[in-house]
């Protein structure tokens, strides 16, 4: 593997959640906090992109000075975590936002300073060999430089924390998708700190006379690659979590009112619009049955009978004693009944009965559902098997 894959790979990736997001950003531009998500997925992918020693090499071909790549790197990586601060603060949000804009603007200039102060240690230092792995433990010892490494480290290691605590608190607070990927982030900057500690055993032990290089430049960076990558994860879990959370509602609500529409299509007139195709959003093929329900059970009204509902109500409270579960069951059959009688399938074709019978369990999605499921109940299988013709039964 070339040194630089190992670097663009976690880039690729990163850069591919970021366009996931952009993609969603560009349907909602307005949403403050999916911008900044989309800044954090693309900051952090810039980082990985940057530090690749391909790059660093060019950087400081381009540019003629030895190691300027390094200051660069440290300042897109202290940006990463001051905007990932800044993200969380968005995010949680909460009724005090003149509370939150201090907060965003005391981190916004606490990471501003260290990235000026980043840029000036490597003027006032001096670091003529060029380094693309080590530079962290060669110029360990090295004035001003050795203070620019240091002080990425503390600002690196402090975003971390702050990240991870407020991840932590927060996470106890909500539930769900949420909650996972707050976990999820908190695990992911658990990881990051980690690889502070390893950058901090290296340099120290280049202090202490001893030769540590190992642990900053392949432990380390296998590190910094995971962790990156998880706090990544973190930020997308909830809102495609929610996202596939939604649609699974939706789909098993649909396949639980088909039974119902499948009853009632017959009535439908032929004018509605032909069903959505299986790959259409499921919300929409949602809110299209709902629709055709509705409207079948409309036209079908006239033909619901008084007589035949009071008369299942009173069997199904026999059987159940639950006022509720009967009303659904003698809906139920009574709308089965009325479609036969509608399509002219009963002997009576149209006729409307003596009194008619209101179907209640319409309100909402919930009872639709309870009377699609009631239409398999033997009694209103019973009630359907009565109302067709004696000639046009199956058998």
């Amino acid at each position: 593997m070339s040194p630089g894959t190992i670097f663009f790979l976690p880039a690729l990736l990163l850069l591919i959640a970021t366009l996931i997001k952009v993609w969603a950003l560009l349907k909602n531009w307005q949403d403050t906090l999916l911008r900044a998500v989309c800044a954090v997925l693309f900051i952090a992918a810039l980082v990985f992109a940057t530090a690749a020693p391909p790059v660093l090499a060019l950087i400081n071909e381009v540019t003629g000075v030895p190691n300027i790549a390094a200051p660069l790197v440290y300042c897109v990586l202290t940006a990463f975590g001051g905007s990932s601060i800044v993200l969380l603060i968005h995010w949680r949000g909460g009724e005090d936002e003149a509370r939150t804009r201090r907060a965003t603007r005391l981190t916004v200039a606490a990471y501003g300073a260290v990235m000026a102060a980043l840029c000036a240690l490597f003027a006032l230092g001096d670091a003529p060999v060029e380094r693309l792995r080590d530079l962290d433990t060669y110029y360990a010892n090295t004035p001003y430089i050795r203070e620019m490494i240091v002080l990425y480290l503390v600002a690196h290691s402090v975003a971390a924390l702050t990240m991870l605590v407020l991840c932590w608190r927060w996470s106890r607070k909500v539930p769900g998708t949420l909650r996972a990927g707050l976990l999820t982030m908190a695990a992911g900057n658990v990881l990051t700190f980690s690889y502070d500690l390893l950058k901090y055993t290296a340099i120290a032990a280049r202090w202490l006379g001893g030769n540590l290089d190992w642990l900053s430049t392949q432990v380390a960076f296998v590190m910094a690659s995971v962790s990156a990558l998880v706090v990544a994860a973190g930020f997308l879990i909830p809102p495609v979590g929610q996202g596939a959370t939604s649609r699974l509602k939706a789909l098993r609500r649909y396949r639980r009112l088909r039974p119902l529409w499948l009853e009632v299509r017959a009535a439908i007139p032929e004018t509605v619009q032909a069903p959505l195709r299986w790959w259409a959003p499921m919300e929409l093929r949602l809110m299209q049955i709902e629709r055709d329900i509705h409207d079948a059970l409309l036209r079908i009204g006239p033909c619901c009978d008084r007589e035949l509902g009071t008369l299942v109500y009173g069997q199904a409270m026999e059987r159940y004693a639950d006022h509720k579960r009967a009303l659904i069951v003698a809906d139920a059959a009574v709308v089965a009944a009325a479609v036969v009688a509608k399509t002219g399938g009963g002997a009576g074709g149209s006729r409307e009965p003596a009194a008619r019978w209101a179907v209640s369990s319409t309100g909402n999605t919930a009872d639709l559902m309870s009377m699609s499921l009631a239409l398999a109940h033997p009694l209103v299988q019973a009630t359907r098997q009565a109302a067709v013709p004696e000639g046009s039964r199956v058998l």
